[in-house]
């Protein structure tokens, strides 16, 4: 595990996750049904708010996105990530937007994740986009999928706006879809398959333990490609894990860094990980997909009781992506 010195209090706390810790099944991820939104705002919002307090963790149920764009989005992402390592290549991640492999390296562990992913930020994307010839419909099928996920994502913050007592519209202005300084980001995961010579032999981590850098995360996971796991509670230094099951009609959400600071800390950004297969368990790639709100670069994390001191989104999310990409 890394010794680096962090600025942020959030980095801190991540370079001291890097033990195995322990299993435990005393706490269930809540799953939040969305059906008849408007009707049911505050019913939702109270179970949206209890979740986020307690868990930062949750799932949600009958949330729009339907289930055949959804496949198509994985569809698409397994096309992507079979293509030739020369032409993903030609699309290298740059300020949070492009392809890497083996590039990310946790505070916690010091070492790759391992895995490749690929992000797309709109106003970032200029010649990183595969061909059409490549790979057909690519860019106007994550577009579709992105804009979708984040109508999901701004319902749920303006739910959280009305209880930190914000303008109910705050976040959505603050995630402006039309704005230069937009920086939500899209990524496509692919954690690669476990080699049959190690298959007795792993030890936790796919992808290690971790916070979020951003307001909100929703993450799309496929029926049968577990290991997300949440250390769940306000005592990180517990390392007790829950288990987040994988099925691919919920979408699973945290609540991320940024959203915590504007909050002074009453919404809880709770480290997860990906652990390793165990023995018995599918031992072949796995793909997720991250939708990312990130408050656009300009906008002011800046709380109300002022527990922490104001920075502008792009200066926080620059700095957290130095702390996990060397050559960021």
């Amino acid at each position: 595990m890394t010794n680096t010195i962090y600025s942020f209090t959030e980095l801190q706390k991540e370079s001291r996750m890097g033990a195995q810790g322990t299993e435990t099944t005393q706490r269930e991820v809540p799953v939040i049904d969305l059906s008849d939104f408007e009707v049911r705002r505050a019913e939702i919002t109270e179970q949206l708010w209890n979740a986020a307090v307690d868990v930062g963790f949750f799932q949600l149920s009958h949330h729009g996105v339907p289930l055949a764009q959804v496949r198509e989005a994985f569809a698409m992402s397994v096309r992507f990530f079979a293509l030739p390592q020369e032409v993903k290549a030609q699309y290298p991640l740059s300020r949070n937007s492009g392809w890497e492999s083996l590039a990310q390296v946790r505070p916690s562990t010091g070492v790759p994740d391992q895995k490749e992913s690929y992000q797309m930020t709109r106003p970032r994307m200029a010649g990183l986009y595969p061909s059409e010839a490549e790979l057909p419909g690519f860019k106007a099928t994550m577009l579709a999928f992105e804009q979708a996920s984040w109508a999901v994502g701004m319902k749920v913050l303006s739910c959280f706006a009305d209880r930190l007592g914000f303008e109910r519209d705050f976040f959505t202005q603050a995630h402006d879809l039309s704005s230069e300084t937009y920086q939500s980001t899209l990524r496509l995961l692919h954690y690669y398959a476990i080699p049959a010579d190690v298959q007795d032999k792993l030890d936790y981590v796919r992808g290690g333990a971790h916070t979020d850098f951003n307001c909100l995360t929703l993450l799309y996971q496929r029926d049968g490609q577990g290991g997300l796991q949440v250390c769940p509670g306000k005592d990180f230094e517990a390392q007790e894990w829950t288990t987040v099951p994988p099925r691919e009609e919920l979408i699973t959400c945290n609540i991320g860094d940024m959203l915590m600071r504007w909050s002074d800390d009453r919404l809880l950004s709770n480290f997860h990980r990906v652990r390793n297969p165990q023995p018995g368990e599918y031992m072949g790639g796995r793909y997720s997909i991250a939708f990312f709100c990130q408050a656009n670069t300009d906008a002011l994390i800046e709380s109300s009781a002022g527990k922490y001191p104001p920075i502008t989104a792009g200066d926080y999310l620059a700095e957290r992506m130095r702390a996990n990409y060397k050559r960021y």
